[in-house]
């Protein structure tokens, strides 16, 4: 019986073990929301609503990078340790605004905007010709989009909740083009 009791204990205590495998990455800085990629991989928004998010990594050497389509993009090595946090502070240089007219994409149908969907929303990429340009949660929605210069563009986009987005749109000026959103 104590074996089989040492035995079950030892099972429930792997998890626990496992996790000392991992480090971490926290990125404070300005923009909050820039999207943080770790070796060119995407991970996730730096922060939400000011408060950084923390991200479980391999250890060793990583590439952090930040980006964010207003500023010019940040990038740093740093060594990530087992067990421990690595935290990086950045402030993105801010672009000169792009000049009007626009026209505007975004999601839909989405889901409606509440406190829930915007904390805890689908925080999936969304690629404008192959650079990071934002959230899926930041333009679901009717009052959100992206504000781009008419022309074609290729727009990417990696939902959690919704099926992956890979097409051309064609932006006109004063207009909004909806992609569609489809549930997976």
């Amino acid at each position: 019986m104590r074996l089989l009791i040492l035995f079950l204990v030892s099972l429930l205590a792997l998890p626990l073990c496992a996790a000392d495998d991992e480090g971490y990455i926290k990125a404070r800085g300005n923009p909050t929301g820039a999207g943080l990629f770790v070796d060119g991989k995407y991970v996730g928004p730096a922060g939400r609503f000011t408060v950084p998010e923390k991200y479980a990594v391999e250890p060793g050497e990583r590439e952090i990078t930040l980006r964010d389509p207003r500023f010019e993009e940040y990038t740093t090595k740093v060594t990530v340790t087992a067990g421990k946090t690595t935290k990086i502070k950045y402030k993105l240089k801010k672009l000169e605004p792009p000049k009007g007219p626009f026209g505007r994409i975004r999601f839909g149908p989405g889901l409606p905007e509440s406190f829930m969907s915007v904390a805890h929303g689908d925080v999936g990429p969304i690629y404008v010709n192959d650079r990071f340009w934002g959230f899926i949660d930041e333009l679901n929605n009717p009052g959100g989009g992206i504000m781009l210069p008419p022309g074609e563009y290729t727009i990417r986009a990696e939902p959690r909740d919704f099926a992956p987005v890979n097409q051309k749109v064609t932006v006109e000026a004063n207009k909004v083009t909806v992609i569609p959103l489809t549930r997976r």
